[in-house]
């Protein structure tokens, strides 16, 4: 993703944090509702190759838009791997036994792992006193996150938290990665890697959920399941491509910290989850920490 400097942001771009916040959120909220009838490879095959179609019509008539797609086909079938393909895969089945809101919360450890991968894999970014302070109070609130289940005592398994985790370490490599996208124009590399994990999902959907022997989902499975890849993955990437040219990435890395309350806050209303005391003290110690990482807070969804 190209670096931009950081700018104040108006009214306006507030606004469209906010809404990006919201979307994002309700990435957690619409997962959880179709995951309940459709499996997490066919969900996440939905999800990106919708998402790929939609940006292909917005965008392919861009000046050198396929040329550019094709001459980094192979970073971008990496990209595709890391930033959608596998993460997606692991958030949607570990909704399958957790709620929307601990999921985004877990989720949101994705800075803290990002940070911990520059320092091993890269020499330009090392880490220092408020990186090693944000990343120990992220990684304490991810540790009272798992709680009881590390024991085998709660309701929710602990396999399930641990893919979401997962996830988030799989942002994490993709935020160092795609540093080699600077130049190129995110809309490019957002299209070329929905693009290719489309391809990546569709041969694993087909042998290991055979979704053509799958019943047709309720009509509100097939509507979430529109908003997600519709709304919450390419309307997404255009309004944080928006956020990003105006603002700068900083700015726009402030929705890391709404993510997690706007997914909380659908799942009480419409899904009847509740957020535990523990889940809460957890998701402030999370907070803190991404607070601490100020500027190397990574947006990877």
């Amino acid at each position: 993703m190209p670096q931009t400097t950081n700018r104040s942001m108006d009214l306006a771009t507030w606004g469209l944090l906010l809404l990006l916040g919201l979307i994002w959120g309700g990435s957690f909220f619409f997962g959880r509702i179709a995951v309940q009838h459709v499996p997490p490879m066919t969900l996440v095959l939905c999800r990106v190759s919708l998402a790929a179609i939609a940006l292909h019509l917005a965008f392919a008539r861009m000046p050198g838009f396929y040329q550019t797609l094709v001459g980094h086909w192979r970073a971008l079938l990496t990209m595709g791997l890391i930033n959608n393909a596998i993460p997606f895969t692991l958030i949607f089945a570990g909704q399958t036994e957790i709620g929307s809101g601990l999921a985004s919360i877990l989720n949101a450890t994705t800075p803290l792992w990002a940070v911990l991968v520059a320092q091993v894999f890269t020499t330009d970014e090392k880490i220092t006193a408020a990186k090693l302070i944000g990343c120990a109070l992220g990684l304490a609130g991810m540790v009272m996150l798992m709680g009881p289940a590390a024991l085998g005592i709660a309701d929710s398994p602990l396999w399930a938290k641990l893919a979401v985790v997962g996830a988030a370490i799989s942002y994490g490599f993709a935020a160092s990665f795609g540093k080699r996208f600077k130049g190129i124009s995110p809309r490019v590399t957002a299209t070329g890697q929905l693009t290719a994990s489309t391809l990546i999902m569709l041969p694993l959907a087909l042998i290991v959920d055979q979704p053509w022997a799958l019943p047709v989902p309720p009509l509100d499975v097939i509507a979430a399941i529109l908003a997600l890849a519709l709304v919450s993955t390419a309307f997404a990437y255009v309004v944080f491509f928006r956020i990003l040219s105006v603002a700068g990435a900083t700015s726009a890395s402030l929705v890391t910290l709404l993510v997690p309350p706007a997914a909380i806050l659908l799942g009480i209303l419409f899904l009847g989850e509740t957020l535990s005391l523990t889940e809460a003290l957890g998701l402030g110690l999370i907070a803190l920490g991404l607070l601490s990482l100020d500027n190397r807070l990574a947006i990877k969804r």
